[in-house]
């Protein structure tokens, strides 16, 4: 899909409030408000907006610690990083998985209550993973920037 100026412009408001009324959204962007209706409307049927969300902050809700995982596989064979990812996406502590490239084959957020949280996903998930070869965590100290927001 092409994305227009307009598009553009109704993206980016609605990734900074995506309860915006369409009224309100309609009035910023220059549409009528059947006109807007009919753009957000193609713009998630089409896959450009994936989903409607909130954000929760982790440390009000327990998960206080943050951590990086770098994650070297033993063997680079498509299946064995597919079971790997799979595990992933059922792991609850996982809240971003990214296959890379370089040194390491994927980097895992993890987001956790407390050490022996992630000690025992790490013991779980990664430990007892034969066809892992090596791991490295990195404890976040602080959030210096976090944003859901793509620049259009």
């Amino acid at each position: 899909m092409v994305l227009d100026r307009t598009d553009k412009r109704i993206l980016n408001l609605l990734q900074q409030d995506n309860r915006i009324t369409n009224q309100a959204l309609a009035e910023r962007v220059g549409l009528s408000p059947p006109a807007c209706l009919k753009r957000v409307r193609k713009l998630r049927e089409s896959g450009v907006i994936t989903a409607d969300v909130s954000i929760i902050n982790p440390d009000v809700v327990g998960h206080k610690i943050n951590v990086l995982v770098e994650i070297e596989m033993d063997r680079d064979q498509q299946d064995v990083y597919d079971a790997f990812t799979r595990k992933m996406h059922a792991s609850p502590e996982v809240t971003q998985c990214y296959q890379v490239t370089g040194e390491v084959d994927f980097v895992l957020v993890v987001l956790v209550p407390d050490m022996q949280a992630y000690e025992a996903f790490a013991r779980r998930e990664l430990s007892s993973n034969p066809n892992l070869r090596k791991f490295r965590s990195l404890i976040s100290l602080r959030r210096e920037k976090f944003t859901t927001s793509v620049e259009l």
